[in-house]
């Protein structure tokens, strides 16, 4: 496990988030408003998240998690579900070597039972490719949910330590959860006007900080990152502490600092 809980320990105040999380709402949306189908503003919403990993590898953020397809997305129309199948077979075609290239390691969560063999192969061979990259750890989440995660990690873990069937700790959870090897995420963004989690991340956002824009997702380009950004930085991230003790603490690691290069 690469971290432990926001709610166990206070993880160090940073001016670029360690880890962004983002809904990546408004696709369909922009297509209707220019007249185009669908699968149009699917198409430009990939393109978006090759600039949005480029973004963040170049402002030093560690890990970024999309959301991609929930496991409730597929209630959607079967021509759009299979589209966007389709659509995520070609991106890891084409993407993938480039990511390998420039040292970011691919990682997908989520139930994957669901998908053709062609695609889970895809997925696998991906991982496996660039698991030794340590620039930025991209995560996609898909056919993902935050309550089936939750309880596939209780399951897990009850099934290899059948004795905390009586009780357990967040710390005997953590290491069952699809996220186990990441930070929580300290920034959510959702772009598209919503202002909900939408089943993304339940466990991980609890103290997380959230960002709701009505750009759409094919629109949010290098100018909106940088106001989500900006938002975050105005955050005051107290984790249950008080502004006082917070101000107290910012000026013992400054005077630390200083001492330390005396």
């Amino acid at each position: 496990m690469a971290d432990i809980s926001s709610t166990i320990e206070i993880p160090d105040a940073r001016n670029i988030p360690r880890h962004i999380a983002i809904i990546m709402d408004g696709n369909g949306r922009w297509a209707k408003k220019r007249f185009l189908p669908r699968i149009a503003g699917h198409r430009r919403g990939v393109d978006n998240v090759r600039s949005t990993v480029r973004a963040c590898a170049e402002k030093g953020v560690e890990f970024l998690t999309i959301f991609a397809f929930s496991s409730e997305n597929w209630r959607r129309p079967p021509e759009e579900v299979s589209f966007l199948m389709q659509l995520f077979i070609v991106a890891l075609e084409q993407e993938i070597a480039k990511l390998h290239a420039n040292g970011i390691r691919f990682r997908a969560i989520g139930n994957l039972s669901r998908f053709e063999p062609r695609l889970t192969k895809l997925i696998a061979d991906a991982e496996e490719l660039t698991r030794d990259n340590k620039r930025l750890a991209l995560t996609v989440a898909v056919n993902y949910g935050g309550r089936w995660d939750l309880i596939q990690g209780v399951s897990r873990m009850l099934k290899c330590n059948p004795q905390l069937a009586n009780g357990f700790a967040e710390t005997d959870l953590l290491p069952y959860l699809s996220m186990s090897y990441a930070p929580e995420p300290d920034l959510f963004i959702r772009t598209g006007g919503e202002q909900r989690i939408s089943n993304f991340l339940l466990w991980q956002i609890a103290y997380t900080e959230l960002y709701f824009t009505d750009t759409l997702w094919p629109d949010f380009d290098a100018t909106e990152f940088e106001l989500a950004l900006a938002s975050y930085q105005r955050r005051e991230r107290r984790f249950g502490r008080t502004s006082e003790q917070l101000q107290e603490a910012t000026g013992e690691e400054a005077t630390n600092a200083l001492s330390g290069n005396a």
